[in-house]
């Protein structure tokens, strides 16, 4: 079983997941809170929302994120399917 690590305001892709069989953690967009409730998830699910605007990408994890804008629930199992 898969750990993803979901943020919150995407019930639908965590519960989906979770229906699935998955092992899903919700956390907040604040850095602290992510680092220390993601040090053992497999992937990462993001809204999307908060991309910086100069395009410069810097995270505290080696752990693959998914960015969920646009993506129905199933798209997002088939990229966490994908990193395997």
């Amino acid at each position: 079983m898969k750990n993803i690590g979901v943020q919150k305001g995407l019930s639908p892709i965590k519960d989906y997941l979770s229906s699935k069989g998955y092992n899903v953690q919700e956390f907040d967009t604040s850095a602290e809170n992510a680092v220390k409730s993601l040090g053992n998830v497999d992937a990462i699910v993001v809204t999307g929302m908060d991309q910086n605007v100069m395009g410069i990408e810097t995270t505290s994890t080696k752990v693959p994120i998914i960015d969920a804008s646009g993506m129905v629930p199933e798209e997002v199992e088939q990229s966490i399917n994908r990193l395997s």
